[in-house]
């Protein structure tokens, strides 16, 4: 018994927890790792929002050749399409109207540069992006 003993006391003599250089590395190798990752996070996020154009701007569509069967004309007026976009959208959409034609237009700034990220649609449902905020 008395050997046990002194393994065990010997043992926490050796038992030590982390020195604070070893702490510091591993705060330094996290910081770096977020770091790398921050922009990729970031793209990942504007990528989201931009999805989200794409969503609203395909309803805004369906609503105006809805709109277009029951008046023969295509319309400018939000209400009359009944499309709810959110007041905290991140885009802020407009329609130009015509009889037989119409576009509609989404922009927002989303990395809060000088260039917007814009969208349109049209009658033909051609989605297209004109400005990409993301590539500057």
């Amino acid at each position: 018994m008395p050997i046990r003993g002194r393994y065990l006391a010997y043992g926490a003599h050796q038992l030590k927890g982390f020195s604070l250089i070893e702490v510091m590395i591993v705060v330094a190798i996290i910081g770096i790792l977020a770091t790398l990752a921050y922009p990729s996070l970031e793209g990942y996020l504007q990528r989201a929002k931009q999805s989200e154009v794409k969503t609203n701007l395909v309803a805004i569509h369906t609503a105006e050749k809805l709109y277009h069967a029951s008046n023969r004309s295509y319309t400018d007026d939000f209400a009359a399409l009944g499309v709810g976009i959110a007041d905290d959208a991140i885009y802020s959409y407009g329609i130009t109207a015509t009889a037989s034609t119409f576009t509609a237009t989404a922009t927002a700034n989303l990395d809060d540069d000088a260039t917007e990220d814009t969208w349109t649609i049209n009658q033909d449902k051609q989605l297209v992006q004109t400005t990409d905020d993301l590539t500057d």
